[in-house]
């Protein structure tokens, strides 16, 4: 019993903290103050400040905010608009139409961006009109949205990667590139779910797009070129080995105030705001960070991480088992949690299992990227879900139920990656990578 005593004050702390309204950063933080006053004689205070420092001072670090701010630039373009134009010719005669352009343009907006959110709302802000005026069923354009917004999660440049990466101390390129073909995999997934649903569907009932020329169609495919040019930069950099995840990040913001620039959107109110809006982002994910570290400090003083890695390791599961479990285990903590908190949270526990379990660190991150992309898809905390519920007025509930398809597609997805694990191990076994 005295082994669960650290686990139970832990927890006890740490739902006060949160359940009290404080930011989730300085909640990790005071768990830590508590479990270093109780469990060690060295000072908190001076254990917190070196910790603290040492984990902000990261250069692998210098990523996060600037693809954060090459996304918030690019948020704030006509990126959304000249994407629908580019896509929706080539889109509108596939099974399922202009529904496909939720799923394609949250897939192509995930390669110049790092967060769910600003893919959802790009990307929403100009299809849901859109498919609305031509009468698509409203589950499918809601479900599709919220389900296709969460690929920034896992395609890069994706922050979650990043933070997953810093955390455990793993090559960020390498996690990058693990998270491509997945990424592919997962979008080709819910583009084959709505082209059964629209062929099976007797509500399916849209207003036909006006026939185009193949010629029109390719000259439609111009308002892409920018995006894509965007994309080959970023990807292109890293994969042939001229660029670190870093300094990709660095050309990414430069492509994307040339891109602002070229179509009049970059004023001194949009510069700042995109500015201002990559402060605050990158600020909240580095107090998550730093506070994090320091309750992996305290509780490496417990030998609390060691000791459930070996009380598991005891019960002799399986590989499959312990990610099962495992499974289970991230969906709950998503109900209240975003995922990268979910992943700083637990990954001073979890990190010695997979170690001990043979489990591949790479192939595991994107395992824990496709788990916590469902947690921004299931209330009560479902982040993509409130923002949906912002653009779109509908219910909680009803939003919930639209995306619970794609739920359950990520759910075989899981399954996919266990049963081929070449998927996210491929390309990082191939790539060319710069030394850091």
């Amino acid at each position: 019993m005295e082994q669960f005593a650290p686990i139970l004050i832990f927890l006890f702390v740490l739902f006060a903290l949160l359940g009290s309204g404080v930011w989730v950063g300085l909640a990790l933080m005071g768990v830590a103050w508590v479990g270093m006053e109780l469990f060690t004689v060295r000072p908190a205070g001076d254990a917190m400040i070196t910790v603290v420092w040492r984990s902000s001072s990261s250069w692998t670090l210098t990523a996060l905010p600037l693809f954060i701010w090459m996304g918030e630039i690019l948020y704030r373009t006509r990126l959304s608009e000249d994407m629908f134009r580019g896509l929706s010719p080539w889109m509108a005669r596939l099974p399922g139409g202009l529904v496909h352009t939720n799923i394609v343009g949250c897939t192509v907006f995930a390669a110049v961006s790092g967060s769910s959110a600003a893919t959802l709302t790009t990307v929403g802000k100009m299809s849901i009109p859109e498919l609305r005026k031509r009468n698509y069923p409203e589950p499918m354009v809601i479900g599709t949205l919220a389900g296709a917004a969460t690929l920034g999660l896992m395609i890069p440049p994706s922050l979650t990667l990043i933070v997953y990466g810093v955390t455990i101390n793993e090559s960020i390129t390498k996690l990058f590139f693990a998270g491509i073909l997945p990424g592919l995999v997962l979008a080709l997934m819910f583009m084959a779910y709505v082209a059964v649903y629209s062929v099976a569907s007797k509500s399916w009932q849209p207003t036909p797009e006006p026939p185009m020329s193949f010629m029109e169609k390719v000259q439609n495919s111009r308002f892409l070129i920018p995006v894509m040019l965007l994309i080959v930069v970023v990807i292109g950099s890293m994969y042939m080995g001229f660029a670190t995840a870093t300094e990709a990040a660095a050309f990414g913001v430069i492509g994307a105030l040339v891109l602002a620039m070229t179509q009049g959107s970059l004023s001194w109110s949009t510069f700042s705001q995109s500015l201002m809006g990559a402060v605050r982002t990158s600020a909240m994910i580095a107090l998550i960070l730093s506070g994090a570290a320091f309750l992996s400090l305290s509780m490496g003083f417990t030998g609390l991480p060691r000791g459930l890695a070996d009380l598991i390791a005891s019960w002799e599961l399986s590989r499959f088992e312990l990610l099962m479990a495992l499974l289970v285990f991230y969906i709950i903590l998503g109900c209240f949690l975003d995922g990268i908190s979910s992943v700083v949270l637990t990954m001073a526990v979890v990190e010695p299992m997979i170690r001990e379990a043979g489990i591949d660190l790479i192939w595991f991150g994107i395992f824990i990227v496709v788990v916590v992309e469902m947690a921004q898809i299931t209330p009560p905390i479902g982040f993509n879900l409130f923002v949906l519920q912002g653009m779109t007025e509908h219910q909680m509930g009803f939003i919930a139920k639209a995306a619970i398809p794609m739920f359950l597609i990520m759910v075989v997805m899981v399954f996919v990656l266990i049963a081929f694990p070449e998927l996210a191990t491929w390309l990082p076994d191939n790539i060319r990578q710069r030394p850091t």
